[in-house]
């Protein structure tokens, strides 16, 4: 049976479509749901309480930014999977947040079921801050337990993590709770700005979007002797598919999400791409690659060209190109070109980082919900669905990439061995 439907080039609105196929995600979430009261905290001074589940640099750098964007915030819960990391956040935070830094400790947690303690907690809101694959359950914990949430990207590593974040997603609505996407281009003043252009049509009909994310590898944690396989996994994480979804999930979501973006959020129709390993070949990087070009096609005949790398010695570029009939773009640098006319934003420019939490937290206080969670979700699954055709070599569909039954995450999550190790083959891997 088919999860997600993609819609004709003549569907009758991206409303309906997007009523249609979350519902059709969903299942009977949205009816349970229904019988739970609505989660909207009272408007005013309140003290608003988080927590944060991710300890890392990211997760660091979200509580930061979320106690910024309110001053009635206070953390009060933190959870990671490592003590280290955890005691290292702390250290950070005690300095950095001054009163708003009220975690005791007795509410920080530590082990892959820490985070069910975060949800016992008296917390208003979640920072979902951890490993890609785990925030489909965490996730869809945080939101059963009645608390708003940031969630960082990507949200899943695999279509069953993204078929449970659509039902998370619609949990979300029938409660009334805020759902925030750590896709922080959304909330860039200046490239909202440049894609409602683009979108309004300040270059005609969109034709071809080009996604280009070259950059240079990025950290690397050497193993001690007293790590498991599986802890050794976990701490450098970015480097096993499990984990992390490959970069082009984990990183080039970014650029990818600007695609799905001028494409109204509609899906594409389907992909092929090519891809590999030639500068990280040692064991120590795992099973991920260091390349990869794909080519999705939409029913309206756009297409998108994206290419991502991380290798040292190359030349670097991130930025999102579009043409259209009428002209042409460069969107992070908020240009526009049209015939003899060039538009270029001029505006405010505060952190994207920290615009995402000031809006959060203004609809936590004003009732008005905002939810993320189909963008969050679809532009998770392109970058799967990319990756899928990268690793088997064969044409990816939407509806294969969303109806796939290849579960990466161990059922059962333990110190000890970790997931055996296998690199993808084009030609050889199967796709399932």
């Amino acid at each position: 049976m088919t999860t997600n439907p993609q819609p004709s080039s003549n569907s009758s609105s991206r409303r309906d479509f997007l009523a249609s196929t979350t519902a059709a995600a969903v299942g009977g979430t949205l009816v349970s749901a229904l019988a739970n009261p609505p989660a909207v905290h009272a408007a005013g001074s309140d003290m608003l309480k988080v927590g944060l589940i991710g300890c890392g640099g990211r997760g660091t750098s979200a509580a930061v930014n979320a106690m910024h964007a309110d001053e009635n915030t206070q953390l009060t819960v933190m959870c990671d999977l490592f003590p280290d990391y955890l005691q290292h956040c702390k250290e950070n935070l005690t300095r950095t947040l001054g009163k708003q830094y009220a975690v005791t400790d007795d509410h920080c947690f530590t082990g892959f079921d820490g985070y069910k303690k975060v949800m016992e907690s008296d917390v208003d809101v979640v920072l979902l801050c951890t490993t890609p694959a785990f925030r489909p359950v965490h996730l869809k914990a945080a939101l059963e337990a009645g608390k708003h949430v940031f969630c960082e990207k990507p949200v899943a590593v695999d279509a069953p993590g993204v078929r449970s974040c659509l039902q998370s997603t619609a949990l979300a609505s029938a409660k009334n709770l805020n759902l925030v996407s750590g896709l922080c281009w959304r909330y860039d003043y200046g490239v909202k700005a440049t894609m409602e252009k683009l979108l309004d049509g300040a270059i005609g009909d969109i034709v071809t979007i080009q996604e280009n994310y070259l950059t240079n590898p990025l950290w690397y944690r050497v193993p001690k002797p007293e790590w498991t396989d599986m802890e050794n996994q976990c701490r450098n994480w970015y480097y096993y598919t499990w984990l992390s979804g490959d970069h082009n999930v984990e990183q080039h979501i970014h650029s990818l999400d600007k695609a799905m973006w001028l494409n109204r959020d509609v899906p594409p129709v389907s992909c092929f791409g090519m891809g590999g390993r030639q500068q990280r070949t040692e064991a120590q990087w795992g099973n991920i690659y260091d390349h990869h070009a794909v080519c999705y096609e939409w029913a309206s005949g756009v297409k998108a060209f994206a290419y991502t790398r991380q290798m040292k010695d190359c030349s670097t570029d991130v930025e999102d190109y579009v043409w259209g009939t009428k002209g042409n773009a460069r969107v992070l640098k908020h240009e526009i070109i049209s015939g003899t006319e060039t538009w270029k934003y001029r505006g405010d420019k505060p952190s994207m980082y920290d615009v995402e939490h000031v809006e959060l937290f203004k609809a936590i206080r004003s009732g008005k919900p905002i939810n993320n969670g189909i963008y969050m979700c679809y532009s998770t699954l392109l970058a799967i669905m990319g990756r899928m055709a990268c690793y088997t070599g064969q044409k990816v569909t939407w509806e294969m990439a969303m109806n796939s039954q290849e579960s990466l995450v161990p059922e059962k999550l333990e110190w000890g061995p970790g997931p055996k190790v296998e690199i993808a083959v084009p030609g050889l891997t199967k796709f399932v």
